[in-house]
């Protein structure tokens, strides 16, 4: 048998640096599959010896993304520690902040990291604008819309603005793709349509960061968060502000449904020969049959359930999104997450140790071996070995994935209403069986299906907010008498960050963190196999996809991107045959 070994270094449009090495036969498809890392921070390091108030500041700075669910987290940690329930307004608040980002985050992700994955750009150069906008009304239709826009005068000036872009040699965000493989499946009319959408979304999503800022004083890094509650006091108390939420909300909610989901049925069903190998019903999938398609990896899902709806505390209140974990794509049956089930491996990872641990015992050691410098000057991952600086997550002795199609199937498999309705709706309408969830399509298009319940439900929550304000109650904050508590406690923050399942764990000593350990959803996703040697979710997504040409790996990097990549920054930067490229020192007495 014929194998092929393919480098794909760094995968781009993602947070951080990601490198995936594939392995394929005589037909060009995935046998195996190793993701690795290739960056260190060791921000949980730095919060050792600090007083636990103050670690939501530091911990945010993990991502540069999703900011807030790491501030938050690591606040709900300290809340947890010390027993402390926040104020009704409070929750709200972080409700809608998080709820933002989740917007915001989503739209960015499909638009300008993912959709070129489905999208030809140059292709849409080709097109009729006449004929796009009958295109784009028709998959407004699917979706129950309006299309966002559907002028031929529109479609023909962007195109024509694309076309003088690549006349000039300036491509610029659009440069380096592999435009014209021959697994691009969208008509030239549909390629102009989401390359418009593209470029408006560009805007719309300054407006939803802007949304974030209203309560969380800036975005990125917010900071209106503290142990206890929140502190924008005078947001709260003016009407102006709420209503300058809402309507932000409501517009940004208007290009969701009119643009956003109608591009996911476009896609979703122009590619939906790779999403699913059966047309299995809502019934037979709730029985386990029918699960399969291109990209659809583990089939193990976990979510830790997030958004409190009521305020009967930590782990107490009823949930938007409902915590379990399915099992083999078994619809039909569902456990509950324990937290004590979760430890962390280092077999294949950059790091010291010799078993799986627990958070709260856990240790960030680094042990970097080194790649395997070959005879073709190739550095290549050293993958019986250490391979990653991401450490692999187990829950109860098994690999999940986690992100917004696990939120989706955890809803579904608890029979949660709402979002039950969301998914079925969405399969309904564009005449898709249940199992197409289960691949890389069925992957971005629960994050769509996510982004339209979220939108809505925030209309219902600054309604909420707005009406409890209204009847005078303007509370923010929980009094605590930090030097009155246990001198030697712990706490865990568990909810869900755009991406998936994020946890931080801290204890406490003498007042000051004694260990910090956090576990975010692309540790679960992203991580090297474990000490059984059981793969990730992102190199078991992988495996038995076919690449139309190993120069152009469009198939692994579309399913890569479905997670979601958010690998935060790295301190240094190498090549593939494992050459420096640079060193930099910096004076941080320097004067500007």
């Amino acid at each position: 048998m014929s194998k092929k070994h393919i480098v794909v270094d760094p995968i781009t449009r993602i947070e951080g640096h990601l490198r995936i090495e594939a392995v394929i036969d005589e037909n060009n498809t995935i046998i195996d599959a190793y993701s690795s890392s290739t960056m260190f921070r060791g921000i949980e390091t730095i919060l050792m010896g600090r007083d636990p108030r103050d670690c939501g500041l530091l911990a945010m700075r993990i991502c540069g993304v999703c900011t807030g669910t790491h501030y938050q987290r690591s606040i709900e940690a300290v809340e947890d520690a010390f027993d402390i329930t926040i104020p009704k307004n409070a929750r709200i608040v972080r409700n809608l902040i998080q709820g933002a980002l989740y917007v915001h985050d989503h739209l960015v992700h499909f638009y300008h990291l993912h959709a070129l994955d489905f999208v030809d750009v140059v292709s849409a150069l080709s097109a009729n604008p006449k004929d796009t906008a009958e295109e784009a009304r028709k998959w407004a239709e699917v979706s129950g819309e309006f299309p966002y826009i559907d002028g031929e005068s529109q479609f023909a000036e962007i195109q024509a603005r694309v076309a003088k872009f690549v006349k000039q040699g300036r491509l610029g965000i659009f440069g380096n793709g592999y435009w014209g493989n021959e697994h691009y499946k969208l008509t030239p009319e549909q390629n102009l349509v989401a390359v418009a959408h593209y470029l408006q979304a560009l805007d719309i999503q300054r407006d939803m960061a802007k949304m974030q800022a209203i309560f969380g004083g800036k975005n990125p890094h917010p900071q209106s968060i503290v142990v206890g509650g929140v502190t924008c006091v005078q947001d709260i108390q003016n009407p102006a502000r709420i209503a300058l939420f809402k309507q932000l909300l409501l517009a940004s909610t208007k290009f969701v449904k009119q643009a956003y989901l109608p591009d996911v049925y476009m896609a979703g069903t122009m590619y939906a020969d790779e999403a699913t190998d059966s047309s299995a019903t809502f019934t037979e999938l709730m029985q386990g049959k029918g699960v399969g398609g291109t990209g659809g990896g583990l089939l193990n899902f976990m979510s830790y359930g997030d958004f409190r709806l009521d305020d009967t505390g930590f782990y107490k209140s009823a949930l938007l999104f409902p915590t379990g974990i399915v099992y083999n794509g078994d619809l039909s049956k569902v456990e509950e997450v324990d937290p004590e089930k979760i430890a962390e491996d280092v077999t294949h990872a950059w790091y010291e140790g010799t078993e799986p641990l627990h958070p709260y015992d856990g240790q960030t050691i680094p042990k970097f071996t080194g790649l395997d410098k070959r005879e073709d000057g190739i550095a290549y991952l050293k993958t019986d070995e250490k391979y990653s600086w991401i450490k692999s997550p187990i829950y109860n002795d098994t690999r999940v994935e986690v992100g917004p199609l696990a939120r989706m199937i955890i809803g579904v498999a608890r029979k949660d209403e709402r979002i039950t309705k969301y998914v079925t709706d969405f399969l309904t309408r564009g005449n898709l069986p249940v199992s197409v969830l289960f691949s890389t399509v069925g992957r971005t298009a629960a994050r769509a299906v996510e982004t339209v319940l979220m939108a809505d439900v925030m209309l219902e929550w600054v309604d909420e907010l707005a009406h409890n304000a209204a009847s005078g109650d303007l509370s923010t904050w929980t009094e605590f008498d930090f030097e009155k508590v246990s001198v030697k406690t712990k706490g865990m923050g568990l909810a869900e960050a755009p991406r998936g399942s994020l946890g931080h764990w801290l204890r406490v000593e003498d007042g000051k963190v004694a260990n910090y350990q956090a576990v975010v959803p692309s540790t679960w996703n992203a991580a090297p196999r474990d000490y059984k040697g059981r793969m990730g979710a992102y190199e078991a997504s992988l495996i038995g996809t076919k690449v139309a040409d190993p120069e152009q790996p469009l198939e692994i990097i579309r399913t890569i991107h479905s997670f979601d990549p958010c690998i935060a920054c790295a301190v240094h930067v190498v090549d593939t045959k494992g050459k420096e490229l640079g060193v930099y020192k910096i004076d941080t007495q320097c004067s500007v």
